[in-house]
């Protein structure tokens, strides 16, 4: 039994062109293999993602919706960006 799956994929112009370049360069030894290698980083980057927000992220949304006081009004962040961007200015 095979291993593997032909499929058949169009992809725009420039990204045709990205792909064949990548093989034209050595390297890649073929399109499939460019084509692999994407996915491959795609899921490692969903996989992180994932991990962060499984982490992170929901750790401190729990924290978040037991103690409310914790968080920042919209207004509030917008001010603090406004000062730093005034900081960053002077900097300048």
């Amino acid at each position: 039994m095979r291993s593997t799956k032909q499929l058949s994929v169009t992809l725009p112009n420039e990204m045709a062109r990205e792909v064949a370049a990548k093989v034209a360069s050595g390297e890649y030894a073929s399109e499939s293999e460019v084509i692999r290698e994407g996915l491959r980083a795609l899921s490692a980057r969903e996989k992180a993602v994932d991990r962060w927000l499984r982490g992170e992220v929901s750790n401190i949304y729990d924290r978040m919706k037991s103690d409310p006081s914790l968080g920042r009004s919209a207004v509030d962040v917008k001010a603090s960006i406004a000062q730093a961007d005034k900081r960053r200015a002077r900097r300048k």
